[in-house]
């Protein structure tokens, strides 16, 4: 069994201009791309696997994060199936010197957990052991979009 808490994993990324669009904002597809990193990333530290990226299960973008800003990607598991790992991802802009932060964009991926021959291999069990490992897999459930 693996805690939530063991696999909360945040990781920033400087704005630069390459990363924008013609709005001098960092373009979707980047701010997607970091966040399926970093999800990866929980997915595998649960699964003690590769993962791979299963499903998007809709992205919500709020707010441009801009040139010069940090992207602070947040994630971590807060559901298992039988194979599968479900992350919850959050951006912010954050300010690099003052800290301040404002959340930006939040969705909620799907990964596979797979072996050396890359079939679909079992996931241990999730646990919450801290009232804020609870909080966090409560919020995210209650959070997360009916999937058809």
């Amino acid at each position: 069994m693996t805690d939530l808490s063991d696999t909360y994993i945040q990781n920033r990324e400087m704005v630069q201009p390459n990363h924008a669009n013609m709005l001098e904002t960092a373009h979707g597809g980047n701010v997607l791309k970091w966040m399926d990193e970093v999800g990866a990333m929980s997915a595998m530290r649960f699964a003690e696997n590769a993962c791979v990226t299963a499903r998007i299960e809709g992205v919500d973008f709020e707010r441009p994060i801009l040139v010069g800003d940090t992207a602070l990607i947040e994630a971590y598991v807060y559901d298992a199936g039988e194979t599968s790992v479900r992350v919850r991802l959050r951006a912010y802009r954050e300010n690099p010197m003052t800290g301040e932060r404002e959340k930006t964009t939040e969705s909620y991926f799907v990964y596979v957990s797979i072996d050396e021959e890359r079939r679909p291999t079992p996931v241990p069990a999730l646990t919450t052991a801290s009232d804020e490992a609870r909080e966090l897999r409560e919020e995210a459930l209650s959070g997360e979009r009916a999937v058809d």
